[in-house]
């Protein structure tokens, strides 16, 4: 199975040890990854943060998390949120 790649969308950089900065690029969200929960849109990424940083300092990377169930899931309970 090949492995699907990954949408970047933004990096940052790590200020301490719990706190991170970073800046998303909204243009680059593909919009079958955007849904929608009780009027309000999500997206789920991914935030990495990498062992050293690039040519730029940046140490942090995000990217859209692409992630699918295969299979079918169990079913929903009223009040269970879509997304992790």
């Amino acid at each position: 199975m090949e492995k699907e790649k990954a949408i970047y969308i933004g990096n940052g950089k790590k200020q301490n040890e719990t706190w991170m900065k970073s800046s998303l690029c909204l243009s680059d969200i593909p919009k079958e990854h955007v849904f929608e929960y009780k009027g309000k849109k999500y997206l789920k990424v991914n935030i990495n943060v990498n062992p050293e940083p690039d040519t730029y300092g940046k140490d942090v990377s995000i990217t859209v998390d692409t992630w699918k169930p295969s299979g079918e899931a169990p079913a929903k309970q009223e009040g269970d949120l879509p997304f992790g």
